[in-house]
């Protein structure tokens, strides 16, 4: 066998089974690349500039790297939205509107998980949140322990593929990058990118599609099986009053939401500027829960954004003209004032934030969440390059080429391992490390694959694989807040027919790619 070949094995191997000892990702992957590095250097089998490139890399791809900039935007927004009570709000509306239907509050779970999902994209917390805040509830309630754990675990995990999502954000980086390389090879030396925008487009009717499945359940154990999901005695609460509280408790976060997703589709905004919307909304909306004039000095605030949205759209605002009407002056001040108003509201939010201890919370996990991204990202640049210096890309790349049953056995191939790592390792250590090295190779196939419709495929793989028993990490999560009495094995068979259907969405968008395809192409082709 090629000592090649023998090194890209055992580097490989090396890697995942240091990663399987719980050993800091980040130093794994740095340690693993110098330390093959070294042994393909000492060999002969790699050049010494490989590694010379490194900081213009990291320059390049880290600093430079503007799509890079939404992740600590969006862990603020997510953080926030979670630290606010924003679910919690969410779930008590839902459960009561839907609660007097069978399974209506296991619906309830499954849109409130949504709205996380799409708000925040972190898979952990919002297996967290919904298990320590709808759990008791259901339980108490008298529904199964099964469909209870099953549909939390199961909407937690929706923050793989409802955009906007940190998981989105990070694959639609390497999946351009993959992409490009692709047309490179090809012999294609202007490549299209790919934005991440396109991605987001790609994941979303996948993403309605999952959810809808997973409603549908709900609603054939309610029919079928009816002592599994008893109906919620209505309270004193009239209509009125419930409809007003559901309306105060999903407007706000809904509009942040068509905020930030439709502005990036719509292309009004990169998903970066989008990010620092969200980021900023957010913070608005959970001072907003402090009570007092707070929610007042909010409201103020989005009425002067909006105002100043308004009038840049329908003014000219540019003063240095040779003559500048009235009016257009009268707007410029308008505009000077509106921003006066909404910095002021915006500084208040801040402070206010501040003394309650949300803001320091929000800061600390954002910088928390953040440096881990960005670290592992750096150790896995290392890990790469050294990886494509042995000549690993190219082994990986013949080997798939090869396989028999061409395209076929080779996307299958990929979705296996990834599935079977997805126990072992975090999807973003799988992210950085197996997706750059085999979406390439993939993409320069011979057929219907585009990186869209890839990256949706993968994205619902990994989330099939963080919900399948025993090593699902949303298991794990929620296995950590749900009551002691509650048996492993009670959740275990409560998720069972969701990888069922997480399977079948699978092979939906694997059937017809157009259920990924069409709405990137409607909003981002000419």
């Amino acid at each position: 066998m090629d000592i090649n070949i023998i090194l890209t094995i055992t580097m490989f191997v090396t890697l995942v089974g240091l990663l399987m000892t719980g050993f800091p990702v980040a130093f794994t992957l740095a340690g693993t690349g110098l330390l093959f590095g070294g042994i393909g250097i000492a060999t002969d089998l790699m050049d010494l500039s490989f590694l010379e490139i490194l900081p213009n890399r990291l320059f390049g791809s880290v600093i430079r790297n503007e799509l890079l900039f939404a992740v600590p935007l969006f862990v603020t927004m997510g953080v926030m939205l979670e630290k606010s009570n924003v679910a919690e709000e969410l779930l008590e509306s839902m459960g009561k509107l839907f609660g007097p239907l069978r399974g209506g509050l296991g619906i309830s779970v499954t849109i409130v998980g949504a709205l996380l999902a799409a708000s925040t994209g972190i898979v952990g917390a919002t297996v967290v949140t919904m298990g320590l805040l709808s759990l008791p509830t259901m339980m108490r309630r008298g529904y199964d322990t099964s469909l209870a754990t099953g549909s939390i675990a199961a909407a937690g995990t929706l923050g793989q593929i409802i955009p906007p999502s940190i998981v989105l954000i990070l694959l639609a980086d390497v999946m351009s990058n993959a992409w490009q390389q692709a047309q490179l090879n090809k012999g294609m030396f202007s490549p299209v990118p790919m934005s991440a925008g396109e991605l987001f487009a790609g994941a979303l009717i996948p993403g309605i599609i999952l959810v809808g499945l997973y409603i549908l359940y709900q609603v054939g154990m309610a029919v079928f099986r009816p002592e599994t999901s008893p109906a919620i005695e209505q309270d004193t609460d009239t209509s009125g009053t419930l409809y007003r509280k559901l309306f105060f408790a999903l407007l706000p976060p809904l509009f942040l939401i068509v905020a930030v997703l439709g502005s990036i589709l719509t292309g009004i905004a990169t998903p970066t500027e989008a990010a620092s919307v969200g980021a900023i909304g957010a913070i608005l909306l959970g001072a907003s829960r402090l009570g007092g004039v707070m929610p007042r000095i909010v409201v103020g605030s989005i009425i002067a954004i909006v105002l100043l949205l308004l009038i840049s759209t329908n003014f000219d605002l540019r003063m240095h003209r040779e003559v500048v009407p009235s009016s257009d002056q009268i707007a410029y001040w308008a505009a000077v004032l509106l921003s006066i108003l909404f910095f002021a509201g915006l500084g208040i939010a801040l402070w206010r934030t501040h003394r309650s201890g949300v803001l320091s919370d929000v800061l600390r996990s954002t910088v928390r969440i953040s440096t881990m991204i960005y670290a592992i990202l750096i150790g896995a640049s290392l890990f790469s390059l050294t990886f494509r210096g042995i000549g690993g890309d190219e082994i990986i790349e013949n080997m798939l080429h090869n396989l028999p049953g061409g395209q076929f056995t080779a996307l299958l191939l990929v979705m296996l391992l990834m599935f079977v790592l997805g126990f072992f390792l975090d999807f973003i250590e799988i992210t950085f490390v197996v997706v750059p090295v085999v979406a390439p190779a993939l993409l320069a196939m011979d057929g219907t694959y585009g990186p869209i419709w890839l990256g949706v495929l993968m994205a619902m793989n990994l989330q099939t694989s963080f919900l399948t028993p025993p090593f699902g990490f949303a298991l794990f999560y929620l296995r950590g807040v749900v009551p002691e009495d509650v048996p492993t094995t009670a959740i275990y068979k409560g998720v069972l027919p969701f990888v069922v259907i997480q399977v079948i969405a699978l092979l939906l968008i694997s059937l017809e790619p157009e259920l990924v395809t069409w709405l990137p192409d409607l909003l981002f082709r000419d």
